[in-house]
């Protein structure tokens, strides 16, 4: 294994706004479209908006009514927990693009997303549509126990959900869902109804000092394969967070081998990740969640260094 040495290239601070914080403090799910990126938090009612270019600071965008109380374990128990994030660059009715957000099915009460159109330079330019998961999740729910899905990707006909595992089911897991029957109900129902298809792969990403990896989020290279976000959590179910011990960056393959793992070289809790190739390099830019009302977020970025991936090198080289 090669551990790599994020660096930070920003917080994520945000503009002022009456009732809301100065700074992001638990992201999640992260997209880079067009001029901009966006990143979700599992513990609010916004995304957080950001110009690529530079360090200023981000907006808030509601996509949930209501207000969440300050009291940690309340506000748990009624936040919407959005923990992935997909940028869809064609959509009906959204000649932009679309941003959808994925709850993580954990609670019952945890089943809603939302739907974004953008404007062509990427950033958000119409109202959040509620988009209903419950029955997706109830009928996921009967193959994947103590379901905690925490990160979205499209690869060829098929939507992937990825499902976090937990101490006591220490399995993560990719979900294969049907694209086009996915994106129908989408854009029609705006209720994700149990699917005609659905298969599971589980996996392990890897161990650090003896302690699980379980998958936080993904994103997906050119040939189809996975970069996905991981880390080693003392927790004791998907509800509950514990302390982290770990994370790391891991290529999985098509068939759902682990092809590359890449230890960080300090603990930071990664929830969100997006990579693209630059040049010979694999660029990612990921974000953290502390667990910590007054910590910031960060953005990190780190390059992967290519002499770990023979396999994925020569797939490259053969397009």
């Amino acid at each position: 294994m090669h551990t790599i040495h994020p660096r930070i290239v920003r917080t994520l601070n945000m503009e002022s706004a009456p009732g809301l914080p100065a700074f992001l403090s638990a992201g999640s799910g992260l997209a880079m479209v067009g001029e901009h990126f966006h990143v979700i938090a599992d513990d609010a009612l916004h995304i957080a908006s950001f110009h690529r270019a530079g360090t200023a600071p981000g907006t808030w965008v509601r996509v949930f009514q209501g207000q969440l109380a300050r009291d940690a374990a309340a506000r748990k128990a009624l936040k919407p927990d959005l923990e992935a994030l997909l940028h869809l660059p064609t959509l009906r009715d959204h000649p932009h693009g679309a941003l959808l957000t994925l709850p993580s099915g954990s609670t019952p009460s945890r089943n809603h997303g939302v739907l974004l159109s953008l404007a062509v330079d990427g950033s958000i330019a119409g109202p959040p549509v509620s988009i209903d998961f419950s029955m997706l999740y109830n009928a996921l729910r009967t193959h994947v126990p103590a379901l905690n899905i925490e990160g979205v990707a499209r690869i060829d006909d098929h939507l992937i959900l990825l499902h976090r595992g937990s101490q006591p089911q220490p399995r993560s897991a990719r979900i294969f869902l049907p694209l086009e029957e996915f994106l129908d109900a989408l854009q029609q129902d705006r209720t994700i109804d149990a699917l005609s298809e659905q298969s599971v792969q589980w996996f392990i990403p890897g161990t650090i000092d003896g302690a699980t990896l379980a998958i936080t989020d993904g994103a997906v290279l050119p040939d189809g394969r996975l970069v996905i976000s991981a880390v080693a959590e003392q927790a004791e179910d998907n509800y509950l967070d514990g302390p982290c011990i770990g994370a790391a960056i891991a290529i999985v393959g098509r068939d759902g081998r682990v092809d590359a793992l890449f230890p960080l070289e300090s603990v930071w809790k990664v929830e969100g990740v997006q990579a693209w190739l630059e040049g010979d390099a694999i660029r990612v830019w990921m974000v953290t969640d502390a667990d910590d009302p007054v910590t910031p977020s960060a953005l990190l970025e780190a390059h992967l260094p290519t002499t770990q991936l023979p396999r994925y090198l020569e797939a490259i080289s053969h397009e």
